[in-house]
């Protein structure tokens, strides 16, 4: 059993714990499950485009693209269709662009082709391994603020300010009650060094969901999927066939101006996404090498590529590895059996999917808190005196929450990178890899 374990995972019977890799893997699922709702949401903007097919391909999509991560790159990270890269696909390519939800599909189906070239030629390790220590410290942190700020989102316990953008939610209410009760018991219990501690922290919090209720709706937080005829509550139903949305492409555009900007758009945002949350979730699994590489970069990256092709011919937008990986990770997870375990209650949501989507993001907003509180151990080892190099992560860090993105961190954490070191005259610092990233992604914000 060890045997096929590590030829099949990369599992290593003398570091790691099946047990602790499968609760990991759930614990990826339950964080990031939330997909499996809002994608079919977003779409459903667009005729021609059912929830039920696009629910389906989402879920597949997750599926091929965790077992190639988990089986191929033997990492213990998960794959779906990204958020922002979904909304961009529906809202700007489609509704304000004008073009059909074909169009798009065909746009993310090539960008996947250019994605598996890149990777062959190894073009994006080459980018990312162009990327200073610093900087790669500095995305880690970045990306822990960033899912802890999702996570307080989805709580409640930040919200909406016309005045200052975003400003505390009502605490003793409702699904932000929920969240605050389910961060002190996820922290006591991590603190605690109770096994699947974060897992069991989602699942008292959901539970805890039954018995408080929105003030607004007056519904329980967690809420049940209940059959309209009987009023019982549903927990399994048969997924609807992606017959309407597969393999839909439309190549009458494909040489246009519009379709490279696209393409080209969607290109940038997966990329840099992907990278930082590689880099930064690695980090914390302990993956970076000493010379600050990443192990099995290649692997994890082809897996990326190829699931992004499969989603397109699906009927969904890029799939991408998801940050809420790091909350596998945090519960220890290590190698590709807990993408495989991830990738299993994929399976079973297809099937179930009335009793996973009833754990409300309340209930995994804890779990995402405490998973940034892991990732900020890497700015301890930033040269904060050397403002050449503390500016740019400085904003790296603090741009992934505020503008709401990891590539918008990474790109002005590059170019602020180059312009301090050219204005301090350092330029054997600045290696010639970064100094045409610096003026592309300057290109990027005026052009597209």
């Amino acid at each position: 059993m060890a045997n096929f374990l590590t030829k099949a995972f990369g599992f290593d019977p003398g570091k790691h714990n099946v047990r602790t890799e499968i609760m990991a893997g759930i614990t990826t699922f339950l964080t990031m499950a939330y997909i499996l709702a809002v994608n079919p949401s977003i779409f459903s903007a667009l005729d021609g485009m059912p929830g039920g097919a696009v629910f389906t391909a989402t879920a597949l999509a997750s599926i091929v693209g965790t077992l190639v991560m988990a089986l191929y790159a033997k990492k213990p990270f998960a794959l779906a269709p990204g958020m922002g890269l979904n909304a961009f696909f529906v809202f700007t390519v489609c509704l304000t662009m004008g073009y059909s939800w074909q169009f798009a599909l065909t746009a993310v189906f090539i960008e996947g082709i250019l994605f598996i070239i890149m990777t062959a030629t190894k073009i994006r390790t080459l980018l990312l391994e162009a990327i200073p220590g610093t900087l790669k410290k500095a995305i880690g942190a970045g990306i822990g603020l960033f899912i802890a700020f999702i996570g307080l989102q989805n709580a409640g316990i930040i919200v909406d300010s016309d005045s200052t953008l975003v400003t505390l939610g009502e605490l003793t209410k409702g699904k932000a009650l929920v969240g605050v009760i389910g961060l002190f018991i996820t922290g006591g219990l991590v603190m605690l060094k109770v096994k699947g501690g974060i897992l069991l922290g989602i699942l008292i919090s959901t539970a805890l969901g039954l018995v408080i209720k929105d003030p607004a709706t007056g519904a329980a937080v967690t809420s049940l999927v209940r059959n309209p005829e009987t009023g019982r509550a549903v927990f399994m139903s048969l997924p609807d066939s992606v017959g309407p949305i597969f393999c839909k492409f439309d190549f009458s555009n494909v040489l246009s101006w519009d379709m490279l900007v696209v393409v080209l758009t969607f290109l940038f945002i997966d990329m840099f996404d992907t990278m930082g949350t590689i880099i930064g979730v690695s980090q914390s699994a302990g993956l970076i090498t000493k010379g600050d590489k990443v192990e099995g970069i290649d692997k994890m990256f082809m897996a990326d590529s190829i699931a992004t092709v499969c989603g397109a011919c699906l009927g969904t937008s890029t799939t991408t590895t998801y940050v809420e990986s790091a909350s596998g990770v945090g519960a220890g997870g290590r190698t590709g059996l807990t993408a495989f375990s991830a990738a299993m209650c994929f399976v079973l949501a297809l099937l179930f999917s009335p009793l996973f989507l009833a754990i409300p993001g309340a209930a995994t907003a804890p779990a995402l808190v405490i998973v940034g509180v892991m990732m900020m151990h890497s700015v301890a080892s930033i040269h904060w005196d050397d403002y050449c190099k503390s500016i740019p992560a400085f904003l790296t860090i603090a741009l992934m929450p505020l503008a709401y993105s990891i590539s918008d961190g990474i790109l002005i954490g590059v170019i602020a990178y180059v312009i301090m070191h050219a204005i301090a005259g350092r330029f054997k610092d600045i290696s010639i890899t970064m100094w045409v990233l610096a003026v592309l992604f300057i290109l990027r914000y005026i052009f597209i």
